[in-house]
């Protein structure tokens, strides 16, 4: 029975994860069909904002009426948002279709693991099965830009959204017939509302801000500041609201947990050096080596397969080893990782690039199942769905202020050049050899200075798995 629900939540977060990069392949007949090309990063962002915005709320759900009810609104209402996304007539509806899709898209990441943490109650067991669910997430990100291209050249861009229908009614179906949680008493729950809409609020307006800072590179507009002013007087007032609920949507205890702290700490230091990545070495694959679009993505292929090899080994070893040793195994992975992208210069041997990002990949690999190992273990099961669901919220929140933080560096580096060509830097023949020769020096030193970035949040990591061993060792002491 485990197995098939383990099924059911694989085939559920594949499609969520992918999701997030199918789109990627189909930008080009998408804006062809529905035209607004100057609105199709949204089309990314808004998936991505709704998705963080809506987990917490959903681990807070998930605790108070049951992880299968929720989990299930949740699928259902991203089949909807697939639909509608498929039958979308304008860019803006797609927009708005995808803010559904991300709404559902929400509740998938945080209750599924959580519905692991109760179905398994060995920590090894637990860590096995979380793996496969990271792995997963590693295979979607392969996946997705390769499902996409070839939807696209056979069918229509629309059946990137149609394909998750009936996979999910395969999933949904699956959790309804074997998934049978234990029903809760029938108590009068407090629902907090004015926590919900206050955290949703002030979160939107943050990562608005910060999204369209890091695109435009305009961090002096007054809206975009008057944005970030707006959302920490509202977190302030969130904190308040928070204190005064019965059941508040977030428990206050979860930020004086020494350990979940800890944890949520290393997942914003690690999934910045990853979006870091992400985001720059296809920068340095075209603008500096002068390759093409296509060698710039294949480049990250490494990082997805070995994520997907680290997250099964770090299931297989807990037990063998504790879960803090792992994490620094990890975190000293990065670590060699980043300063192998730190050293790239233009005339470093290509095999140099793979060995890195592959590195990044495992080094992740290992650390992200037992983050939510040591997450559910550090609080009582009534707070498991919230506590992991922050967790979640946390990674994303990491990416979406890492783009920013490393935009404004890159921006730093190379705006200030003056130079009027960088823009037309990836097709060398729109320049003459001087020129382009001047411009891949500008972005190799821009590129230089994220992955310097990325170094320092590396090291930080590790000092931070370090502290956490230590912290472990002397609750064992303790108790003993």
């Amino acid at each position: 029975m485990r197995a098939k629900i383990m099924m059911a939540l694989m085939l559920a977060t594949f499609l969520a994860a992918m999701e997030g990069t199918i789109v990627s392949t189909a930008v080009p007949r998408i804006t062809s069909d529905l035209s607004g090309f100057e609105q199709v990063s949204w089309v990314y962002a808004i998936y991505m904002l709704v998705t963080a915005v809506s987990a917490p709320i959903y681990g807070k759900l998930a605790d108070l009426f049951g992880r299968k009810k929720i989990f299930l609104i949740g699928i259902g209402i991203f089949l909807i948002g697939s639909t509608l996304c498929g039958v979308a007539m304008s860019m803006t509806q797609l927009i708005i279709y995808r803010a559904i899709q991300g709404l559902g898209a929400g509740a998938v990441m945080p209750i599924t693991m959580t519905i692991i943490g109760d179905l398994y109650t060995d920590q090894s067991a637990r860590a096995k099965s979380q793996g496969w669910i990271s792995a997963v997430w590693g295979l979607s990100g392969v996946a997705g830009p390769l499902v996409g291209g070839f939807l696209v050249d056979t069918l229509s861009w629309r059946y990137i959204f149609f394909l998750n229908l009936p996979f999910g009614l395969i999933s949904f179906f699956m959790l309804v017939l074997f998934y049978k949680e234990q029903s809760k008493a029938a108590t009068k729950r407090h629902i907090d509302y004015a926590g919900a809409l206050i955290f949703s609020v002030s979160t939107i307006a943050l990562l608005y801000a910060l999204l369209t800072g890091s695109q435009e590179q305009s961090w002096l507009n007054p809206t975009i500041i008057s944005l970030i002013a707006f959302s920490l007087l509202s977190f302030l007032v969130f904190y308040f609201v928070e204190k005064r609920s019965p059941e508040p949507m977030i428990p206050l205890t979860l930020f004086t947990n020494r350990s979940v702290s800890m944890i949520n700490l290393l997942t914003l230091l690690i999934n910045g050096i990853v979006i870091g990545l992400v985001v720059y070495l296809p920068i340095w694959t075209q603008g500096v080596l002068g390759e093409s679009a296509t060698v710039a993505g294949f480049v990250l292929t490494p990082m997805s397969v070995s994520w997907t090899l680290g997250a099964v080994l770090s299931g297989n070893l807990l037990g063998r080893l504790r879960a803090e040793q792992l994490i620094i195994a990890g975190t000293s992975i990065l670590t060699i990782a980043s300063f192998l992208l730190m050293l790239l210069a233009p005339d470093s041997p290509g095999y140099l690039i793979y060995v890195s990002v592959g590195l990044i990949g495992l080094g992740m690999g290992l650390i992200t199942p037992l983050v939510m190992v040591k997450i559910q273990a550090a609080v009582p099961v009534d707070q498991r769905g919230t506590a992991v669901a922050l967790n979640t919220f946390t990674g994303t929140f990491s990416q979406t202020f890492g783009a920013a933080v490393f935009g404004m560096m890159f921006n730093l580096v190379t705006v200030a050049s003056g130079h009027s060509n960088l823009g037309s830097s990836f097709e060398s023949g729109l320049v003459s050899s001087d020129q382009l020769v001047q411009v891949r020096e500008i972005l190799a030193s821009g590129v230089h200075v994220v992955f310097t970035g990325a170094v320092a949040l590396a090291l930080c990591s590790l000092c931070l798995s370090i502290v956490l061993n230590q912290a472990e060792k002397k609750s064992v002491r303790a108790k003993k």
